[in-house]
Order: structure tokens, then C-alpha cells, then sequence
């Protein structure tokens, strides 16, 4: 069941998303050459708390840590360590936080040092993805419109999207309905109306689509080895629109 948001809800949605906005923007300034994972992991979770928040992921299934940290052929779920990050990487940061009884949800692919060509261009597509779907958004779509979409741009610039894992809805918890998948047929699924709240968030790999899950659980990885690179923000549908509260 898709549970439609107020919008007194959706304002405290903006308020959990400009907790992990700030997160996100703070760990923009520090991500460099050097840098662990925990490191990262301890700044947002310091953060969050002084706002009087509460980290979103950090116990949730068994989870233990803050972020999520994803390098390299890390696709998502990445679990944050003593690993420094090295010129050239890219790293997923995935952060949520619980605020007020709603969850704000947003990852961001941050390139480390001089990243490769390819490195550059999988992260720009992956964000122009996103924001292609997020247009899609609107009342009176389908939701597959949006999946439609990203996969289209994505397949076009010679990339994959992810089809194991997939956006989802968010509000009073962290995942609720629907599912969203980055792919899919336009003009199918539910029809969108205003006070649907989701968190879309394309996975995108250089080379095949295919995905695994390493020993320790919750690391996905690209099944081929190749680069993987993922944005995501949470969007309110308005009536005029897709607003982004994340941003």
C-alpha cells in the first residue's frame, strides 16, 4: 500500500532530508586522498546527533554503522572501514537520518583525486539519471514512466542500471511501498498522485547489470568487477510537480 504524505508530513520530510543534505555536504569537503570509510561514517554520525536526529541505518536489520560506503565495484552497502581511499576512486555515500518520526534518505558517488574518464562520465550519467526521472514524477504518470526513463538514458550513454535492488518508497519508515526499479516499461505501473513521497536512486555499472553479495552480507558488488556509481534523493509529488527534498 502506498501511504500518501500531508503536507505538514512532507515538511518534516524536508526537515529529516536537510539533516542528511548537510551530511552530505560536509562529507563533500572532507572526501579526498587518504581519507578512511569510518572516518566518514564518524563525521555524519556525529552530525545527525547534534541535530538532534538519529541515524537511519545505523541498527537497522543488524546494520552497525552510520553510512553506507561503496568503492570502486561497490554497487551499494558498503560497509565503512579503515580502507583510505586512493586517487582515482569513486565512493558511494549513502545516509539517512530519522527525524521527528520521518526518515530523510539521499546518496551521493564522489569522485577521490583525478578520477579516470570513464569514472567521470559514469558519475555524470548516474546523476543525469536521476534528475531525468525525478521529472517524471509528476501526477498523473505512471510509475514506470520514471523507471523508463532512467533506463533509457543510462542504456544510451553504453552503461547498465542495477535490476536487483531498486528506489523505494519512504515516510514514517525507512522503505516503504512501491518498490521503484531503474528499469521497466513507460506508461505502466501505478498512476502517481500528489503526496507520494520516494526515494529514486539509480545504480548504475560500466559493464554488466549483474550483481553479488560479498560474505559479510551487505556489500554488493558488480559480478563482473566493473565501476558502479549511485545517486539518489528523496522527491515529494505536488501538484505542481516533483519537489526534492533531499536537495
Amino acid at each position: 500500500m502506498i501511504i500518501l504524505k500531508s503536507q505538514a508530513e512532507i515538511e518534516k520530510m524536508r526537515s529529516a532530508n536537510a539533516v542528511v543534505r548537510d551530511v552530505m555536504e560536509r562529507l563533500a569537503r572532507e572526501i579526498r586522498v587518504g581519507i578512511t570509510t569510518i572516518e566518514l561514517d564518524r563525521m555524519a554520525e556525529e552530525m545527525i546527533l547534534a541535530r538532534g536526529a538519529r541515524p537511519a541505518f545505523k541498527g537497522y536489520r543488524g546494520y552497525k554503522h552510520t553510512l553506507c560506503t561503496s568503492v570502486n565495484e561497490e554497487v551499494v552497502h558498503g560497509i565503512p572501514s579503515s580502507r583510505a581511499l586512493r586517487d582515482g576512486d569513486i565512493v558511494g555515500v549513502d545516509c539517512g537520518a530519522l527525524l521527528d518520526g520521518f526518515y530523510g534518505d539521499s546518496a551521493r558517488t564522489f569522485a577521490v583525486g583525478r578520477p579516470t574518464d570513464e569514472a567521470a562520465r559514469l558519475l555524470r550519467v548516474t546523476e543525469e539519471a536521476l534528475h531525468i526521472g525525478i521529472e517524471k514524477a509528476r501526477p498523473g504518470n505512471r510509475l514506470f514512466d520514471i523507471s523508463s526513463a532512467i533506463q533509457r538514458h543510462v542504456e544510451a550513454a553504453g552503461f547498465s542500471v542495477v535490476r536487483d535492488f531498486v528506489g523505494h518508497g519512504i515516510g514514517t519508515s525507512l522503505h516503504e511501498d512501491p518498490q521503484i526499479p531503474n528499469y521497466g516499461e513507460a506508461g505502466t505501473g501505478v498512476r502517481l498522485k500528489e503526496g507520494m513521497v520516494f526515494a529514486l536512486e539509480p545504480m548504475v555499472n560500466v559493464g554488466g547489470w549483474k550483481t553479488k553479495v560479498l560474505s559479510d552480507g551487505w556489500t554488493v558488488v558488480t559480478l563482473d568487477g566493473g565501476l558502479s556509481a549511485h545517486f539518489e534523493h528523496s522527491i515529494a509529488i505536488t501538484s505542481n510537480g516533483p519537489v526534492i527534498l533531499s536537495a
